[in-house]
């Protein structure tokens, strides 16, 4: 039998449960499966069947084969959505009992949309993840310095936790004032528990520490950071358990790798759960990198149309730099090191509505129909009008074609939806209805990269948009024209990008810490003497990366390290992410050297106008990331043919409403399997592939390049 080294990419998403499969001959496949809520590993065990026998290989031997599965999962998320995690309690300062529920200034608004954070008349907070009678204080202090102020009373500690415990308590956080400079009373506080309850008496019941989750300032979000991770704990450390044990009986006996928000992987074991957040379109952006590399690009705004959601982020420059500061995970501030992308609620399966209270006025998502009922097409018992309706009425996908004849659409069921729903209420005929509910998505995800482009400092026409998700290259044309964009990638492996980013992401974690040092200071007009303060911090942070990368079997000659630090201005608010040239500071010259280097980042954020050095610059947190180096291979492209396709790769006509004025058009249709790299294609057409549809628009033209990539570019006006 013939060997091979297969590996796999997991994502999954709201609708569907993508999977990329590559071998060491750099030969690929791909597949969807519907998201299985109720027990991901079903989807996840279904996928992994049509891998093994798409290479014609029983399970247990496909599995053999495989070197790595690196998985990105929303079990966390959906637990926190759901509110089905743990009986948690809270061990805190005393006399701060209640700033989990006081939170921040607008916390009331974190999670929503603005449509729901304007309705302040009918907004409510969140229902917390501890109840307040789940929260005790202990008396105990240590300063901002880290020196020991009140020392901790154990027998205070064991009369609080009795009464957690008498409560039901399945699990407990603890986060005390300023443990993230000194976390000598949360470890006594552990040690305490372990030693009164050990496991063979109340079973697994987790003790986590915010000082181990989030050691970085900011008393409400790293106490938030540690309760969510707990929240998420336990459920996820079920549904590994369960899911390796499920591919260890098939024959796979590796440990299971997590993708990670923060743009690495890990082993399941060895994962704060926090962090497996939003990993999905993480592993996405990643690939979006590795793509730019490919086709020459560096500026690029990756987009993501699913069925449920659409995410954006940037690479810019050929990397990956921009970071939430303080990233929304539900409804609940965090302060993890996340890697920023952002999501609004609208993709294939957004629901189309007519809202009375605003007179009437048509609006798409957020509220989706999910992989189940699904749209109205889908005959799975949806009964609202969606935006893949609306685009099966318009003509642009095929009922009969859709995932490759995989699943069947009922046009009749979607035309008679938007007649009853959208049509009759505004007093416009179906086809005007449809096309209404299309360019209103459209302009909404248009507007939301321009915005998180434009915002950032960059000029959107100068950004390339990839074109990403199922339903990513059926609107790329309408998306492209509101940032100024002339040029669309749409990836051969659009419809499946997170799982074929997850399958290129290396080992990589990122250990941070809070720290407040003054590298000028606006008082003396001198910069940091005491470099100690600084260097004992990045040794600390290394320590860590090589203890828990070594664990892993990595030695430190394998491991590549880069330092990035967090500064501002004095005393404003919002930090700038600065890339540090070394892990530590030589002299006084190496702190001048890099305040020059946050001076000019700022300055091309905001403009050189308002840079300030001389009002003081800090440093208030460092960053460090350890990744495993690996050798990062190109694969080469084929040659290109001939511009004008093959007969064979048109498969005939259909009519398609592009617009009012045109009304329905003649379309040609062309089979995307049958077309050769360089072949070109002018718009109006639709290219239909097994996974997704590639809409042509008037005025583009379609270059497929020598990776398989469909390259859109803007002929016309």
């Amino acid at each position: 039998m013939t060997t091979s080294n297969f590996s796999v990419g997991i994502d999954v998403g709201g609708t569907f449960t993508d999977f990329y499969c590559s071998d060491d001959a750099s030969d690929s496949q791909t597949c969807k499966t519907p998201t299985t809520h109720y027990d991901l590993s079903i989807g996840f065990m279904r996928g992994i069947d049509m891998l093994a026998r798409h290479n014609q290989l029983p399970v247990p031997d496909f599995l053999k084969q495989v070197g790595s599965i690196r998985y990105s999962t929303t079990v966390g998320t959906n637990a926190l959505i759901e509110r089905t995690g743990p009986k948690l309690g809270l061990i805190t300062t005393a006399g701060f009992e209640d700033n989990i529920f006081i939170g921040r200034a607008r916390s009331w608004a974190d999670g929503l949309g603005w449509q729901e954070g304007r309705d302040q008349a009918r907004i409510q907070k969140p229902e917390p993840l501890i109840t307040p009678n789940m929260v005790v204080g202990v008396r105990e202090r240590i300063d901002y310095a880290g020196k020991v102020v009140s020392p901790l009373q154990k027998a205070e500690v064991l009369a609080k936790l009795q009464g957690l415990v008498d409560k039901g308590a399945q699990g407990f956080v603890v986060s005390l004032l300023w443990s993230f400079v000194n976390p000598e009373h949360e470890q006594m506080i552990k040690q305490i528990i372990e030693e009164e309850y050990p496991e063979d008496y109340l079973g697994s019941m987790p003790v986590i520490l915010s000082s181990d989750i989030s050691p970085k300032s900011g008393e409400y979000t790293r106490t938030m950071t540690s309760i969510v991770n707990s929240y998420i704990h336990g459920i996820m450390a079920d549904e590994m358990n369960k899911l390796g044990n499920e591919l260890r009986d098939k024959g796979y006996k590796k440990p299971l790798t997590l993708v990670h928000n923060t743009g690495g992987t890990k082993k399941a074991s060895r994962t704060r759960a926090v962090l497996t957040h939003n990993a999905g379109p993480v592993a996405g952006l990643h690939g979006s990198a590795f793509l730019g590399k490919l086709t020459g690009d560096e500026n690029i705004v990756f987009t993501d149309m699913g069925g449920t959601s659409f995410d954006i982020g940037l690479i810019e420059g050929g990397e990956i730099k921009a970071h939430d500061f303080i990233p929304v995970i539900d409804r609940w501030r965090t302060n993890i090191p996340a890697i920023e992308v952002k999501s609004i609620g609208a993709g294939g399966g957004s629901i189309a509505w007519v809202n009375d209270l605003m007179g009437n006025a048509l609006e798409v998502g957020p509220q989706s129909a999910g992989s189940m009922p699904g749209p109205v097409c889908y005959d799975q018992g949806g009964q609202e009008p969606t935006v893949s309706d609306a685009d099966l009425v318009l003509g642009f996908y095929n009922p009969e074609n859709y995932l490759g004849g995989e699943m069947l659409l009922d046009e009749e069921m979607a035309r008679e939806a938007i007649e009853q729903k959208i049509a009759k209420p505004l007093g416009i005929d179906v086809m005007e209805a449809a096309y209404r509910i299309r360019r209103l998505v459209d302009a909404r995800m248009g507007q939301e990269v321009f915005n998180e482009v434009a915002l950032k400092g960059h000029d959107p026409r100068t950004f390339v948009v990839l074109a990403c998700g199922g339903a990513g290259g059926a609107h790329a044309c309408g998306i492209a024209p509101f940032i100024g964009s002339k040029k669309i990638i749409a990836p051969r492996q659009s419809s499946v990008f997170g799982a074929y980013g997850a399958s290129l992401m290396q080992i990589k974690e990122v250990w941070d810490r809070s720290r407040s040092l003054k590298l000028f200071n606006y008082g003396s007009q001198s910069y940091l003497q005491d470099l100690e303060s600084f260097n004992s911090v990045t040794r600390e942070l290394k320590d860590l990366a090589l203890r828990d990368l070594q664990l892993e079997g990595y030695d430190e000659g394998q491991i590549d390290f880069t330092l990035e630090l967090n500064m501002r201005y004095g005393s404003q608010y919002n930090m700038t992410k600065v890339k540090s040239s070394a892990l530590e500071l030589s002299s006084v010259a190496d702190a001048e050297a890099l305040c020059d280097r946050f001076t000019r980042q700022y300055a091309k954020i905001y403009s050189p106008e308002a840079t300030f050095p001389s009002g003081g610059i800090n440093v208030e947190s460092f960053s460090l990331t350890a990744a495993v180096r690996i050798k990062e291979q190109l694969p080469s492209a084929l040659e290109l043919a001939d511009a004008e396709p093959e007969e064979n790769a048109l498969t005939g006509e259909r009519p398609v409403y592009w617009d009012p004025e045109s009304g329905f058009v003649d379309t040609p249709v062309y089979n995307y399997s049958q077309l050769l790299p360089g072949n070109q294609i002018s718009g109006p057409a639709i290219i239909e592939s097994i996974e997704t549809t590639y809409v042509v628009a008037p005025g583009w033209l379609f270059t497929l390049d020598g990776f398989g990539n469909g390259i859109m570019e803007q002929t016309g006006d």
